[in-house]
């Protein structure tokens, strides 16, 4: 489970002072997906970095599995990005000289997963989306849908307690769209991972548990 808690973010320089938002709360329990929307230019992504422990906010919280981000070093916040949290990203950003399963490998690696374990785990979750005929394949030789899907399973590698998709269908037509949002709402239910996803795409707010709006500085979520 996440907790948001009275989060606000400013940005200051030497002639000014920016607010992006104030007072931001939230829960998503374990197994909740949500969508989050909102115009260009609302703290979307900003907000979504400080929750994936990539950025601090000016005051609030933000508690993950009952650790409070504020309180953690930054080794620590380093292993919580490995071990608690699984980012997806509009791009792929797959390693090119590397095949598919050992994009996932190589996750594992860096947690200092067992070779052994990390490779039945890799097996299992290239199955269950759909990629274990494509395990040898570099990126270059996959579609679209195969690097987000490949993208989407190596997020969950590490089996984190929460996922985190900044415009994970963006560059995706409808029909593969709807595959990408489709295999993460199946996962997420399936693992008990809380995941947000930020879309402007209107499309996949039926595949949403909560849909939620950033504008005006404010969260508000949509009935």
């Amino acid at each position: 489970m996440i907790e948001i808690k009275h989060l606000n973010k400013t940005f200051k320089t030497k002639t000014d002072t920016t607010e992006v938002f104030n007072d931001i709360n939230l829960t998503v329990n374990d197994g909740e997906l949500i969508c989050l929307y909102g115009p260009s230019g609302s703290g979307k992504s900003t907000l979504l970095t400080i929750i994936g422990a990539l950025q601090q906010s000016t005051s609030g919280q933000v508690i993950i599995d009952n650790k409070d981000l504020s309180q953690l070093s930054d080794a620590e916040l380093t292993q919580l990005r490995l071990s608690d949290i699984g980012f997806i990203f509009q791009a792929s950003h797959l390693i090119p000289y590397i095949n598919v399963k050992d994009q996932l490998m190589y996750v594992a690696q860096l947690d200092k997963q067992s070779k052994s374990n990390a490779s039945k785990k890799a097996d299992q979750l290239l199955e269950a989306f759909g990629l274990s005929h494509r395990a040898k394949e570099y990126p270059k030789n996959l579609s679209g849908g195969e690097k987000q899907r490949t993208a989407i399973a190596r997020a969950f590698m590490n089996e984190p307690s929460l996922i985190l998709a900044d415009e994970p269908t963006a560059s995706l037509d409808f029909e593969r769209a709807i595959q990408v949002i489709e295999t993460i709402q199946k996962r997420v239910k399936e693992t008990q991972t809380s995941c947000i996803i930020i879309t402007h795409d209107t499309r996949i707010f039926k595949y949403a548990d909560k849909v939620y709006k950033l504008e005006n500085k404010t969260l508000i979520e949509e009935k």
